[in-house]
This record gives structure tokens, sequence and C-alpha cells, in this order.
């Protein structure tokens, strides 16, 4: 196992290193001036996020799209995340998280709409789409696709699954002294209630669970930083310095480069909305909508919740704490770091982080299980689906009792390996974002519909490992001029 560990450390000082940076990062800020801030339209996104979509194609409605992919997002990043992000990277660490969501909006806007508008329909009905799809029929790049979807199947089971449950198990551990294996047999059983259904029994629990989720959370960030009221203006001036000066080792923080703040508020970043990583198109492509632009703008909001918001609340939380009593904290890092910031609350600290972390860890596993499996079947088809279920449900268990710091370096990995060839796709289908928005959004009306064509073929892929056989399909599309 350190051997192992070892490993991915060593391959995530490459994969994180300034190229990826300047990628990920430069991505966001290309597609925001490109796409003339999309972020000031968030308003409407909003309201488009809570309108019905009757009598459109896709399979769940936009909220459920929505809360599905928040599913997947407001996961450990938010909480366990960025207590390590401030911890190794220094307060500064927030800051670049926070940007990482802001300008991240506008990748997040343009990987949705290359989902929806080269989405497929199933020969059951069902629709299926996200990056494997806009390479393989935006760009001719089906080889493309394939690397990103095994790099997906893979990535599935450390960012969505063993990494979630390893943070509860590791958290109610130190809260109740429950055995973690108790645990993982308790949140693999409930996993596998959800997932046997599919995508809609996904979005129905999703629905529930996260509008309530967010709330309990945000509440209890709002209580302490009540608390920490008198510390609030230093720690947004302490993280907006350390952000662009080396920090020196010092008052509960340890010592931190602007690389270093840089690197983990990015990596943190990325892990907490996947704004670029191309996860959650996946599930947009399922969505009702009557363009691909409407529901680029609803699934654009999921990076400001996620990010902008609470990742923004639950750092300002912890940089606040740590300001205020800096001795009580030192040396503290993940889990345990944030657990020891909860307990400010009197009496319920430690039930608000269980039950927000629990129900963060629980979400992203059903969401992520969503992801792996859509990669999954574009490899193999739908003979294995059942298979790869059980196999994610086993995972569950297994990520409750491995290594922590061995599943954390090993997400980081699949990130950014997941990230580059979705990363160019948006980049070089970025003339087809602009031309959807201008065509729905700047010059014609958000409510105008795409048209759907319908070719007398039958989709579901051959293994992609084999030589295909030729097959009519039935394609959605969203311009045919």
């Amino acid at each position: 196992m350190d051997s192992l560990n070892g490993f991915f450390t060593f391959l995530n000082n490459y994969l994180w290193g300034p190229p990826m940076l300047i990628l990920l990062f430069g991505t966001h800020l290309y597609l925001t001036f490109r796409l003339r801030f999309i972020q000031k339209h968030l308003g409407l996104a909003i309201r488009l996020s809570v309108t019905r979509e009757d009598d459109t194609p896709g399979d769940v409605s936009p909220f459920g799209a929505l809360t599905t992919a928040l599913a997947a997002t407001i996961g450990t990043g938010n909480i366990v995340g960025v207590a390590i992000a401030v911890a190794i990277g220094g307060p500064g660490a927030v800051l670049w998280m926070w940007l990482t969501g802001v300008f991240g909006i506008a990748t997040k806007y343009s990987e949705a709409l290359l989902a929806v508008k080269y989405r497929t329909a199933t020969s059951d009905g069902t629709m299926i789409g996200g990056p494997m799809y806009a390479l393989e029929k935006g760009l001719k790049m089906k080889w493309l696709g394939v690397i990103f979807c095994v790099f997906t199947t893979i990535a599935a089971f450390g960012i969505g699954n063993t990494v979630q449950a390893n943070a509860i198990t590791s958290l109610v551990g130190e809260i109740t002294s429950i055995p973690s294996y108790i645990t993982g047999i308790v949140l693999a059983a409930l996993t596998a209630l959800v997932i046997l259904g599919g995508i809609k029994s996904i979005a129905r629990t999703c629905e529930r669970l996260v509008p309530f989720m967010a709330a309990f959370y945000i509440l209890g960030c709002v209580i302490i930083l009540f608390i920490n009221l008198p510390f609030i203006l230093p720690a947004i001036l302490l993280i907006f310095k350390s952000a662009f000066t080396p920090r020196a080792a010092g008052g509960g923080f340890i010592a931190a480069t602007v690389m270093m703040a840089a690197r983990f508020g990015v990596a943190r970043g990325l892990f907490s909305n996947e704004s670029g990583l191309g996860s959650a198109p996946i599930v947009a492509a399922a969505a009702r909508s009557k363009n691909p632009v409407r529901q680029a703008l609803v699934s654009a909001t999921g990076t400001f919740w996620d990010t902008v918001v609470i990742c923004a609340m639950t750092g300002l939380v912890l940089v606040s704490s740590i300001i205020k009593s800096p001795a009580r904290f030192e040396g503290m890092n993940g889990a345990v770091l944030t657990k020891a910031v909860f307990a400010a609350i009197p009496v319920a600290g430690p039930l608000v982080l269980t039950i927000g972390l629990f129900t963060f860890t629980f979400s992203t596993i059903l969401g992520w299980s969503y992801y792996g499996e859509k990669a999954f079947e574009y490899l193999f088809g739908k003979k294995l689906i059942k298979l790869y279920r059980i196999m994610w449900v086993v995972a569950v268990f297994l990520g409750s009792v491995a290594a922590m710091p061995l599943v954390w370096n090993f997400a980081d990995a699949l990130n950014a390996l997941m990230a580059i060839p979705n990363l160019i796709s948006i980049l070089c289908l970025s003339g087809v974002i602009v031309a959807e928005t201008k065509k729905y959004l700047w010059d014609g009306s958000i409510e105008a519909s795409e048209q759907i064509i319908t070719v007398p073929l039958d989709f579901i892929p051959e293994p992609q490992f084999a030589k295909p056989k030729p097959q009519p399909e039935k394609i959605l599309a969203a311009d045919t001029r």
C-alpha cells in the first residue's frame, strides 16, 4: 500500500503541475470571455432549473438532472477536501477554489451544451450522452471517446465511490467509535436499494435529498460564522493575501508557497465542482430540454451552488476558526480538522457534521454510479450493466476500510486523466458552443425547441474493442442546418 501510494503521489506531482493548472484554469478563462461572461445569466439559469419541461425529449426533469449532478459534486470535496486544501496549501487555497468555481461556470455550461447537442437515443428510448459522444460525433475522434470512458469508468470508483465511503466511515468512527466495516455495510446496502432502479430512481432520490442536505449544512456553517463573527474579516483578508504571497508557518497554518495554494485550491476545486472533468454532462444529456442552451444554463448553476457558495462557506469557517484558536488546530488535517471546527456548535456540532457528510457522501455515490455506468455502457453495451452495479456496491464497502492517503491520491490522478480528453473536446468545439449560444440565447429565443431526427438505426453498440457491425441508429440533432 505504501509503495502504491508513493506512486500516485509521484504521478500527481506531474499531472497536477503547472501544465494542468494552466490548461484547466485557462479553459475557464477562455470560455468565460468567448461566451461574453455567461455567468451574468445566472439568474435566468436558476429560474430555468425549477421550470417544468413537458413533452420534450429526455428521461428526467431539468431539476432532476441538476440535483443528480449536484448529488455527485456536493460531497467530501466540500468538507474534507477544503480542509485538506487549507491544511496543505494554506488559506490562499480557498480563493483559488472559489475562482475555479466562478470561472468554471463557463466550462460547466459548455460541456453540458455539447452533451445535449450530441446526445443519442438508445434502442429503448432513453437518452445517453457526454464527452464521449461530443468526441465521436463532433470531432470524429471515437478513439479519444473510448479513452475518456476508460478513465471515467475507473475514476468513478475513486472520486465517486471509495473516497466518499472512506470519508464518512472515518468521521463516523471518530465520533461514535462504530467500526468502519459496519458503516460500510450499511452504506453499501442503501446504495444497492437506489441504483438498481436506474437513473429515474437515482433522480427521484436526489431531488428529495440534495435540497435538504445543502440547506442543513449551510445552516451549520452560518451558525459557526456567527460565533466567529469578529474573525471573519481577518480571515477574508488572509485568504486573499495568502493566494498570491508565500505563507510562513505559524498561527495554526503550515508554510505554503503560492504554487501549493494554487495547486491544492484548483485541484480541490475541480474535485468539488467537476467543471472540466466531463462527468456532469453525462446526466445533463438525460434531461428533458427544448434545446441544448437551456439545460447548459441549468447545469452551470451546479458549479455556483457547489463551489461559489458551499465550498466558500466551508473555507471561511475553517480559516476563521483557525485564526480564532490557532493552537487548538495545530497539526490537524482532513476530517479531524473539520470535526474540531464544527465542535464550536454547542452539543449539535458533531451531529450537524455527521449528517451533512453522510448525506453528501451517499448522494455522491449515487450520482457517480450513473456516470460510471454510462461510460461502461459506451465501452461494453448494456449486457454487463448488472455486473457493474454489483461491483459498485462492493467497492463502497471496500472503500470504507481502505487507507485514506491512497484513496485521495488515486482520485486526484484519475481526475486529471479524465479532464484532458474532455477539455480537448470543449476547446476544439468551442465554435459550436458559441454558435448554439448565439442561436438560442443572444439572438434567438431560449424557448425555441430543437428538432428531432429519427433514423431507423439501433444504437446499442458492440464493445468498442471489437470490430463494430454496421448498424442503423437513432440520432437526436439540435440543429439541422
